[in-house]
């Protein structure tokens, strides 16, 4: 299973592939401090740590466990995030989550929100999963909010890679 959401559509966006090509569009998100304040463990210089993040997207695609795909407005047809279902292994247990980032100019419009509730019908449609999680940093408000719109509870604290995150799931 490829957990790819390629294709799909919401009212404002498409999900396609991430390419190399996506790299200066996606090189903002780094750039601005806002976006890894909450995340330790992030390479400080932003091309870096972009190069570090496109190099795992690529490689959960070659490997078939989900992956992050890009997010881009219909009208514009220009990259505002990304989004997607990812394998993850959480206090020793294997889950699908939903993962969503969004470029800060695009920050505020609904789109994570848009973006994150197509992941969950699509992966409850296909019956790739009964249950689905997202992993946020305690202190990432926004994040939570997105979890919350999607229709998910909080359902522990722990720690993910070093960091102390919450675990938003919902069930089919």
């Amino acid at each position: 299973m490829n957990y790819s959401m390629e294709g799909a559509e919401t009212e404002r966006l498409l999900f396609r592939k991430l390419s190399r090509d996506d790299f200066d569009a996606w090189l903002p998100f780094h750039e601005d401090p806002r976006s890894s304040k909450f995340w330790s463990g992030i390479p400080q210089n932003p091309i870096a740590a972009c190069s570090q993040q496109f190099d795992r997207v690529f490689e959960r695609y070659q490997k078939g466990l989900g992956g992050m795909f890009a997010l881009t407005d219909k009208t514009s047809d220009k990259l505002v995030g990304l989004c997607g279902l990812l394998i993850q292994v959480v206090d020793g247990q294997e889950e699908l989550e939903i993962g969503y980032s969004v470029l800060p100019t695009h920050w505020g419009k609904g789109f994570a929100s848009e973006a994150a509730q197509k992941c969950k019908e699509t992966a409850f449609k296909n019956g790739w999963a009964n249950r689905l999680i997202s992993i946020i940093h305690i202190d990432n408000e926004p994040s939570k909010k997105v979890a919350l719109k999607n229709g998910m509870h909080l359902e522990k604290r722990t720690v993910y890679k070093n960091n102390p995150v919450y675990i938003f799931r919902i069930d089919l």
